[in-house]
């Protein structure tokens, strides 16, 4: 008698969870998906799973119900502290509401975007939430199309109907601008980050304006693009702005950018903020951490990510409800890189 092979032992079923609590198949597949029961019934239910190893099988929910229960998070860099406090408080929206969040880094290219919402569409996850560097035609095209609701954190071009949440950058330089010009400061400089891209632009058309009202030196030598947002590429484009001009100030792009002209000017044995002033733009942890302490934008991130995501959320339990774009307004932490500490002190001598 030839010997059997030894077979697996078999995945624990539906059928063996509900003979186990002592309820019927259909009240197991009530609890295990989350709909309403009693709370001694889900007990015995989940206590019966939890016996016998029972893992529900997420791909065939997904065949039955059409959804993921997931929301997919894409941003440019996942390093920047910016897009860190962004994840944290989608991911407490979606847990909220029963979700769970899926990251992606998709840098800067819209064609790496467009091939994750492609990537989506094919029923990986219910809602997209994209922070976008730069918006192409293309990018556009694959938002309208897509079969899944996406919400843009950021801005998009007129006429879209697609829920944005964006922050004002044009009025958050503007703020950074006129303060440091209360504070007599007159040959403001900008190091910016990639004009190409959407908060790139709208921070220099900030800058220009600001300079413009107020009447203050402007030239080409007193503007600098670095090549992206990162402190490394700051660091470069702080060492080429002091090699071309004399600002008594400097508003930067990011947080991270300013933090590396700090580093630039100290290592020169500049003196901030006495001989230059600097303020950043997101007022992120490194603002607070950075030495001196630094004056920063707030460009309400954290609301910006809690708004968006809760128009995703709104949006997949309402489909057919009308776009909105909701416009976050800046406001300015200021601390020690932009007031002088002569002015430090005669302030708290008049407080």
């Amino acid at each position: 008698m030839s010997e059997q092979p030894a077979t697996e032992p078999k995945r624990s079923t539906l059928v063996l969870v509900a003979e186990r609590a002592g309820v019927s198949i259909a009240s197991v597949s009530r609890v295990l998906n989350g709909q309403p029961a009693s709370p001694q019934l889900a007990e015995r239910v989940r206590r019966a799973a939890d016996e016998l190893g029972y893992v529900p099988d997420a791909s065939a929910r997904t065949l039955k119900t059409g959804r993921t229960d997931q929301l997919a998070l894409a941003v440019a860099d996942l390093g920047n502290p910016v897009y860190v406090k962004m994840m944290h408080e989608v991911a407490r929206v979606a847990a909220k509401n029963g979700y769970r969040l899926v990251l992606s880094s998709t840098g800067s290219d819209p064609a790496d975007q467009i091939e994750l919402l492609g990537s989506l569409n094919r029923g990986f996850a219910d809602g997209l939430l994209l922070s976008p560097l730069r918006v192409t035609d293309e990018l556009v095209a694959a938002l309208r199309g897509s079969r899944i609701p996406a919400v843009v954190i950021g801005s998009l071009p007129p006429g879209v109907e697609v829920d944005s949440v964006r922050a004002d950058s044009v009025a958050g330089v503007g703020l950074a601008v006129e303060h440091l010009a209360a504070g007599g400061r007159r040959h403001i400089a900008f190091v910016n980050g990639p004009v190409d891209t959407v908060p790139g632009a709208a921070r220099l058309e900030g800058y220009l304006r600001a300079v413009d009202r107020l009447g203050l030196a402007t030239s080409a030598d007193l503007q600098i693009a670095a090549s992206d947002f990162t402190y490394k590429a700051g660091r470069k484009a702080a060492a080429r702005l002091l090699g071309q001009c004399t600002p008594d100030a400097i508003v930067c792009a990011n947080d991270l950018i300013a933090v590396a002209v700090l580093k630039e000017l100290t290592a020169r044995g500049v003196r901030v903020p006495d001989d230059v002033a600097v303020v950043g733009m997101d007022d992120s942890e490194a603002a607070e951490l950075a030495n001196p302490a630094l004056t920063s934008v707030n460009l309400g991130s954290a609301k910006r990510a809690r708004t968006a995501a809760k128009l995703l959320i709104r949006r997949l339990e309402n489909p057919g409800v009308a776009p909105r774009t909701v416009v976050i307004e800046p406001t300015l932490a200021v601390r020690e890189s932009s007031v002088a500490a002569a002015d430090r002190a005669d302030a708290g001598a008049n407080a």
